[in-house]
């Protein structure tokens, strides 16, 4: 039997302010921010000395469309749900987060521990990997889902290396490519045409496991998996564990790690 490989986050994570980016407050984001926040609180209470550091990146207003589907309600309508989100949580949490209503594009430099994406398009993913790179981050939470299943991928920026985690570009890269987007990304006329393109309960599945990650990353200072596909049909959840051979069977090859050459002294 194998012995079970684990990633162990970076030292700072454990003495420092945890800087983090979500781009998305849409189903999956206003789902995700309150368990954030929920998770700022016991990180503190718990002694870490930051907490949680959050920008929230969303250029979209709330519909009446939105209210009960995502986490929104009728007196939100017309406001931005990026502002929307934080000052209520700043409120409630007494936090001090802050709202970006605006999307991520190519004059966003993004400088965080954690970026959060919970956007569906392929142009929105390869916005956020593209800020990334003109900035400079460690992890990358992908959370996408479609009618009633969805991935959660944790993945870090950089070069790749033997022990990086693979990010949600690596294992999947044409979730990545803006031409296969499928276009219909025009707002719903009623709530039954939204939930008939999207299942009620497929954000809050998802953005439970994006919690669990990050929760266990804290808690434990490491993970056993790194990516977790939720089907909701089936009722199954499968995690990723932490193997270069089972990031093999995503068309992943993990770089080798070099050999030292040993040198060998005459006798």
């Amino acid at each position: 039997m194998s012995e079970q490989k684990l990633h162990r986050a970076p030292a700072h994570l454990a003495t420092g302010t945890w800087k983090v980016v979500v781009v998305g407050a849409g189903g999956t984001g206003s789902a995700l921010l309150p368990s954030l926040a929920r998770l700022h609180h016991a990180m503190v209470e718990l002694g870490h000395p930051g907490g949680i550091e959050c920008i929230v990146y969303d250029d979209d207003t709330v519909s009446e469309f939105n209210v009960g589907r995502q986490g929104f309600y009728p007196n939100d309508v017309g406001q931005y749900k990026a502002t929307l989100l934080v000052n209520r949580l700043n409120l409630l949490m007494g936090t001090n987060w802050t709202a970006e209503p605006r999307r991520v594009d190519s004059t966003i430099r993004l400088h965080a521990d954690i970026v959060i994406g919970c956007v569906d398009s392929r142009r929105a993913r390869h916005a956020i990997v593209q800020a990334a790179r003109r900035g400079k981050c460690g992890y990358y939470l992908d959370c996408g889902n479609e009618i009633d299943r969805g991935q959660v991928i944790l993945g870090e920026f950089g070069k790749p290396r033997p022990d990086r985690l693979p990010h949600v570009g690596d294992l999947f890269p044409d979730l990545l490519n803006a031409r296969h987007d499928k276009g219909d990304d025009t707002p719903s006329c009623s709530m039954a045409d939204a939930l008939r393109k999207q299942s009620l309960v497929i954000n809050q599945a998802i953005s439970v496991q994006a919690f669990n990650l990050l929760w266990t990353l804290f808690r434990t200072g490491s993970l056993s998996y790194s990516a977790v596909f939720v089907n909701l049909a089936t009722g199954r959840t499968n995690p990723v564990p932490i193997d270069p051979a089972a990031w093999a069977r995503f068309g992943y090859d993990a770089p080798v790690p070099k050999q030292r050459k040993v040198r060998r002294v005459a006798s």
